[in-house]
């Protein structure tokens, strides 16, 4: 019979579940040798027919695994690792066209001096739209302004209303899904209505 043993892990934690793991099948085996040696060497009256032993047998492997589940458990589980894969929440995809749409305010002047303003920053979000036969993403631009002279004045066109708070589709996407549902149960109907005259 061959001694050699394969390395130990250095990972502390490693090296603890495996020692745990080695405790709980020496307290299986521990369990089994008493049962059987009751059996073997035990009084007449404390002898198990074979049914009983089985039973005392598949008892403690079960109570043996339960603990073994419950010392699983309370292992510390692996972390996810820092470069997996991030999931795109909430942008839209950056293969499809992109037509741009600027709101912008009527007068560039300061409404304080009347000096011209100049552009300081501005203000990007995305909606899908559909153009019959392709989508395309709709970027609304409201550029800022502020004026030179009077450093605490900033002027932006307010954002257009959206048909759903919050949501990323135009009016156009919309009544395309409408519609489309709409056809699609008219379409559906039909073909069911056809189907019980077939039927009848």
């Amino acid at each position: 019979m061959s001694t050699d043993q394969p390395p130990l892990p250095e990972d502390p934690a490693t090296l603890q579940h495996l020692l745990l793991e080695a405790q709980a099948e020496i307290a299986r085996l521990q369990m089994l040798i008493a049962v059987l040696l009751r059996n073997r060497f035990g009084r007449r009256s404390e002898r198990l027919s074979e049914d009983a032993l089985q039973q005392g047998i598949e008892d403690a492997e079960q109570s043996l695994a339960e603990q073994a589940a419950k010392i699983e458990a309370a292992q510390p589980k692996p972390k996810r690792p820092e470069n997996s894969p991030k999931r795109n929440r909430g942008s839209l995809p950056e293969h499809l066209p992109r037509v741009e749409v600027v709101v912008d305010i009527a007068d560039k002047a300061c409404t304080c001096c009347g000096a011209p303003l100049h552009a300081i920053a501005e203000d990007r979000a995305e909606m899908l739209d559909y153009v019959p036969a392709q989508l395309r993403v709709q970027v609304i631009r409201r550029p800022r302004y502020g004026c030179r002279t009077c450093e605490g004045v900033v002027v932006q066109a307010p954002a257009p209303e959206r048909p759903i708070d919050g949501g990323m589709a135009t009016e156009a996407l919309l009544a395309h899904v409408l519609v489309n549902k709409y056809a699609d149960h008219c379409v559906s109907r039909t073909h069911q209505q056809r189907w019980r005259c077939g039927a009848m």
